[in-house]
């Protein structure tokens, strides 16, 4: 009976995760017919991610001290109930500032998603199992993506982008309800020992959580490996559209096969291999991130170089890249769980996250916009032109996407960082109160 409950709980949880990353990323299929109607600049277009993704980080913490201390069930219901309706009223926007503004209100409802949803599964997940549930939980990243993709880009070319938005928001009738027939775990029930309960969230200080020296390294790979992600999922359509040639369908429904393709891929093996590796090393988990994000620089670099018109190839290596760092989720949110007690899990993330955000994930759409505006603008003055048109913007966006492998190394080298830390974080941690998280070679 137990594991029924483990295993539905776990999959509306996804659900909703799926949801999450679906609304979140929903623009990104939706980029190019928004730019010409508003005519748009690609810095413009790249503040519709990162502003949203700033206001998201400032209220998760707020947010996420909440759901250390209240319901997650009632706290999360609320957060889905507000992005998908203000999802669904960007169909509605009538300027730049409308839609914007619509994207600024789905990302405070957003802002409530992880850091409820990791704690909750880190209650139900004793820690030696913690990848594979959290793996499973992130999958909503690349999975709610593909669907996104896949279904609002058609929608668009056959509807109009409007009407994909209000597509976006339906799914929240039925995930809803059956949110709030779960049962919440007490928190720290999935620990072998309950001295880890001995600190309340209110007894802790928030920024208690910034003297562990791993996760100072863990919110630079955040910043980085999210850059990438963000980036990715706002112009990797555009990209496809520009430079490719594909419609807008076509781009949506090639990037939702890959992202599903290779998410769910990286996404399943980190799991898989997170909680096989932790049995042998308590730092496998981040070097093992961090070798899958090194191996993704080299590859994101030739899915980059392919020719113009050579789509198969480039979206084959790009989102084989995408893959690779997919892998982050499932090894380092877990490395995540083994440094902190429970009562401070989602204090913890919501501090991840607006650290991370703020240090510079949140910039990877506008400063991917800028560098695309400012290289199409220097490949029209080469060629003698005032003006960058079409074919220019396609110049510089291709351009402006090999900042991706650059990041990508950028990535390994935080990632590897960290691993020399964590085992010491570990032992502090067990030191503190809690029995060993698990039996290690090292």
């Amino acid at each position: 009976m137990r594991s029924n409950t483990l295993a539905r709980s776990l999959a509306v949880l996804f659900a909703i995760n799926v949801l999450n990353f679906y609304d979140r990323q929903v623009l990104g299929a939706l980029l190019e017919p928004i730019r010409k109607e508003f005519h748009l600049s690609d810095t413009q277009l790249g503040a519709l991610g990162t502003l949203p993704i700033i206001l998201y980080a400032l209220v998760g913490l707020p947010l996420g001290r909440l759901a250390d201390s209240s319901s997650r069930k009632r706290l999360l219901a609320g957060g889905v109930l507000v992005w998908a309706s203000l999802t669904g009223a960007g169909g509605l926007a009538k300027s730049y500032l409308m839609l914007l503004c619509s994207r600024l209100g789905v990302s405070v409802g957003e802002a409530v998603c992880a850091p409820a949803g990791t704690s909750w599964i880190g209650d139900l997940f004793p820690p030696a199992q913690r990848s594979r549930a959290l793996a499973f939980f992130m999958l909503g990243v690349p999975i709610g993506g593909a669907l996104s993709y896949a279904i609002s880009g058609p929608a668009a070319q056959a509807w109009g982008w409007r009407a994909a938005l209000v597509l976006a928001a339906l799914p929240a009738a039925l995930v809803t309800p059956a949110l709030l027939s779960l049962h919440e775990p007490a928190r720290g029930a999935s620990e072998s020992t309950q001295t880890g309960m001995m600190v309340s969230p209110a007894a802790a200080p928030v920024w208690s959580i910034l003297r562990i020296p791993t996760m100072w390294w863990i919110i630079a790979s955040g910043a980085l490996v999210n850059f990438n992600l963000y980036a990715l999922a706002m112009f990797f359509p555009a990209f496809l559209t520009r430079y490719h040639h594909l419609s807008v369908s076509q781009a949506g429904l090639w990037a939702g096969f890959g992202y599903a393709a290779a998410g769910v891929a990286g996404g399943v093996t980190a799991g898989a291999w997170g909680d096989r590796v932790i049995r042998r090393r308590r730092d496998g988990r981040m070097l093992s991130a961090a070798a899958a994000a090194l191996l993704a620089a080299p590859v994101a670099l030739a899915g980059i170089m392919q020719p113009s018109g050579a789509a198969p190839a480039s979206i084959a290596l790009i989102m084989a890249a995408y893959g690779l760092l997919n892998m982050y989720y499932g090894l380092v949110y877990a490395a995540i769980q083994d440094i902190v007690p429970p009562p401070l899990r989602a204090t913890t993330m919501a501090v991840y996250f607006l650290a991370m955000y703020l240090c510079g994930a949140s910039f990877g759409p506008l400063i991917t916009g800028r560098l695309s505006d400012y290289l199409a603008r220097n490949a029209a003055h080469a060629a003698g032109s005032m003006a960058a048109g079409e074919a220019f913007r396609a110049i510089g966006l291709h351009q402006a996407m090999y900042v991706i492998p650059v990041m990508s190394a950028a990535l390994a080298l935080a990632l590897y960082a960290g691993s020399r830390t964590i085992a010491a974080d570990m032992v502090r941690r067990d030191n503190a109160g809690q029995r060993p998280i698990v039996q290690s070679a090292q």
